[in-house]
């Protein structure tokens, strides 16, 4: 049973009597999430994989459907001025779509968490343990202008055994709807409750209110998307919060880097999708290499699109870019602009990422594999990588199939956020009729 919005603030079909009380329409969507998590918590992994692949052919099947849905938002995003790259996040086309639903097949292909043994022991007295894993039961999902996200995000939680509810941004309102409609397919054709994944029917705001509130219903909070976003989550919520910070993500060229690997590495980390949260922001070189590396690595940026803000060093290396201000250094553009410094080696960078960055997503680029482990060790992020494109942070790239979003926090999940991170444990204790003295 779906809800339909009337117009922002109002729902009609479902639950009639609560038309204008968003409150307690909330409150509806969290108890029909609670009674289904229920179920999927005893839901087999084959009853999932199926829900996931029928989900998947409906989205193909549907696909002429989801393409209309989302002209209507891409038009709207138009009118509103939306920039490019919000443009970019938005669209799909035949090939998104067709990623979306190879997206919830290869979910349905991954090992079910639910129900492993994370370990086993036995105690002096007979006494036996099992940790095993379990769905955390409810996830609330916030998330701005992607609609691939819908169905990462209610497919994951499937596959998890967690009932979801999504509350996808204004922007992609309409072909989000239409994903969710084609995922309503998948879990009826395996038996399964619609309520397992719901979408919030109207755009208003106060709808996200509610849902921050409602720990009698909700397990945890995972906010996708700007600063402002993640900020009001972070202090409205009273469910816990898988923190999604922004992506500002960082390429630092060592002395001993690999020319060839710098420039394409460089390149392809801002350059590959700007608009992507792994998208690098600032380019660091070391101070030893700028007047052999800068250059080329500016100039193949530049040839692919990309403006370039620079201190007065880098500058000086290379005249084709702006002044970088402080602000530059603290922010995530999601668009072809990139800023770029110069640094005292490993230990600048390293200082630099810390102090400026969110802690997400930065790579070195070296052939030193002591210089390496040392960026690797005391960079303090989700992800760092070495010799690898910031872009590679990505839950399909990790082998999860796909991800809800990547963790910047440090609580229960961190980096990306995959199925295996949608579980939490609980302990079994089986005796022979101990008592305790």
């Amino acid at each position: 049973m779906s809800l339909v919005e009337d117009k922002p603030g109002t729902v009609r079909g479902a639950i009639p009597s609560l038309a204008t009380d968003i409150d307690a329409m909330m409150l509806e969507i969290g108890r029909r999430a609670r009674a289904a998590a229920a179920v999927l918590a005893q839901t087999s992994s084959d009853r999932k994989a199926a829900a996931l692949t029928a989900a998947a052919a409906a989205i193909r099947a549907g696909s002429n459907q989801i393409l209309d849905a989302n002209a209507e938002d891409v038009a709207a995003g138009h009118d509103k001025g939306l920039r490019d790259s919000l443009i970019d996040r938005l669209l799909l086309d035949a090939d998104r779509i067709e990623g979306v639903a190879a997206g919830l097949e290869a979910i349905a292909e991954l090992p079910d968490p639910v129900g492993l043994t994370m370990a086993e022991w036995e105690r002096p007295n007979g006494l036996k343990f099992e940790r095993r894993r379990v769905p955390l039961g409810v996830i609330g999902i916030i998330y701005e202008s992607r609609p691939n996200v819908t169905a990462d995000a209610g497919g994951l939680c499937l596959k998890a055994g967690n009932a979801s509810i999504l509350r996808g941004g204004s922007e992609s309102y309409h072909s989000s709807a239409a994903i969710v409609a084609a995922m309503h397919q998948g879990l009826r054709a395996a038996g399964l409750p619609e309520d397992a994944i719901q979408a919030v029917p109207t755009t208003d705001r106060a709808a996200v209110g509610k849902l921050l509130t409602m720990p009698q219903y909700v397990d945890v909070i995972v906010p996708r998307g700007g600063r402002s976003l993640i900020e009001r989550v972070q202090n409205e919520s009273r469910v816990p919060v898988f923190a999604h910070l922004d992506g500002l993500c960082h390429v630092y060229i060592d002395a001993g880097a690999d020319r060839d690997k710098a420039v394409a590495i460089a390149v392809n980390a801002k350059m590959r999708r700007t608009s992507v949260c792994g998208a690098a922001e600032t380019l660091l070189v070391d101070r030893a290499v700028a007047a052999d590396l800068l250059a080329p690595i500016a100039e193949a940026l530049r040839a692919a699109g990309c403006a370039l803000r620079g201190d007065a060093e880098a500058r000086a290396l290379f005249a084709d870019m702006e002044p970088a201000s402080v602000e530059d250094w603290g922010t995530e553009y999601l668009d072809a602009i990139l800023s770029i410094a110069v640094v005292d080696g490993v230990a600048g960078a390293i200082a630099h990422i810390n102090h400026h960055g969110s802690h997400h997503t930065d790579t070195i680029v070296t052939e030193d594999t002591a210089t390496a482990e040392t960026f690797l060790n005391e960079v303090d992020s989700a992800i760092v990588l070495h010799n690898a494109s910031t872009q590679f942070a990505d839950g399909g790239e990790f082998g999860f199939g796909a991800e809800i979003g990547i963790s910047t926090g440090r609580m229960h999940a961190r980096g990306p956020v995959g199925a295996e991170q949608l579980t939490s444990f609980k302990y079994l204790v089986r005796g022979t009729g101990q008592t305790r003295p």
